[in-house]
């Protein structure tokens, strides 16, 4: 089978090499899945750099959310040949495969509604905001979310979510393009960050209250505007740092206005609390299904072309997830 393989550290487009591998066969508590569709993601960049918190040993195989076919199940897995689901197949045997062997753990039935795109495009963003909405912020109905980078991948979701919980959603993005798939998406308000001054455009459309939850997977300079526009107990969400520079927290600030600066490392709590995973990814396909949320795939790419389109997320001018067909 094919497989695009990491054997020395640099950037994708000399890193990533188009090999022919063994097809794996699944060990006791495996399934083995067809690839379907990967979705790519801007830390599979850094983890072919060597720049990822977590380094695989190599070589190894980027790709961090597939879909696909069960085609195959180990001794006491609990999945049955046939199955369409997504996983999230742990490194060094990630996704960008034409099939990959995947621990029972990280994989997750999805309806025959969703598309192999959008199911791909889903898992990691959706449950990442949905953690931060839901267990993190305690988002109420009525109340005011603004989010940053609202046309991007878990920028996109959050926006969705926000709408779906009952909250007044106000989301910031570069251009006026990205502005306008923030309003479709359900945003009240978009702001271009290019040209306006979000943290006076939310004091101005909250009549001075400031925004309760801000979803912020930026961070730099975008964290520091956005203390200026945080309500009274407010929660500001740490979702990432996109922008490259980590902001500080003046802890007097926090006191003085009284909110909440709070970190969504959505990975640890996965690995402390799986259950609570798969009961949002319940959740979270129930939505698909009632139509309130609906990934955004900015372009299906195919299995040959995964260096060119990691050079295009890298530059930033994509909106929601980049799909691969192997």
């Amino acid at each position: 089978m094919l497989a695009w393989v990491v054997k020395q550290l640099g950037d994708p487009s000399e890193a990533l090499h188009l090999a022919e591998v063994p097809k794996p066969d699944p060990n006791s508590g495996e399934v083995l899945i067809k690839v379907e569709a990967v979705a790519l993601n801007f830390f599979d960049i850094l983890q072919c750099l060597g720049k990822y918190q977590e380094k695989p040993p190599l070589p190894f195989t980027p790709g961090a959310e597939i879909s696909g076919t069960i085609m195959a199940v180990g001794e006491s897995a609990s999945f049955t040949v046939g199955q369409r689901v997504v996983a999230t197949p742990p490194l060094p045997r990630g996704g960008l495969a034409e099939w990959v062997a995947v621990p029972e753990e990280f994989v997750y039935p999805i309806p025959d509604s969703l598309s192999w795109n959008e199911a791909a495009a889903m898992f990691i963003t959706y449950q990442t905001a949905y953690y931060a909405l839901h267990r993190c912020a305690r988002l109420q109905p009525g109340e005011v979310l603004l989010v940053h980078a609202g046309s991007g991948g878990v920028g996109s979701a959050a926006i969705q979510l926000g709408v779906a919980a009952g909250a007044r959603v106000i989301a910031t993005a570069g251009g006026a393009e990205k502005v306008q798939i923030c309003k479709e998406l359900g945003a009240e308000a978009a702001i271009d960050y290019l040209t306006e001054d979000f943290a006076e455009i939310v004091k101005m459309v909250t009549e001075g209250r400031g925004a309760n939850v801000i979803f912020d997977p930026v961070g730099g300079d975008t964290f520091d505007r956005s203390r200026k526009c945080i309500a009274f107990e407010g929660r500001l969400l740490v979702i990432g740092f996109a922008g490259g520079r980590i902001a500080d927290a003046p802890t007097n600030h926090a006191l003085v206005k009284n909110y909440s600066v709070v970190g969504v490392h959505w990975g640890l709590f996965r690995r402390l609390m799986p259950e609570r995973v798969a009961e949002a990814h319940g959740e979270l396909m129930a939505l698909y299904e009632q139509g309130a949320i609906r990934p955004l795939v900015f372009r299906e790419f195919p299995f040959e072309e995964v260096p060119q389109a990691l050079h295009l997320l890298a530059g930033r001018k994509t909106w929601g997830k980049l799909v691969v067909k192997p």
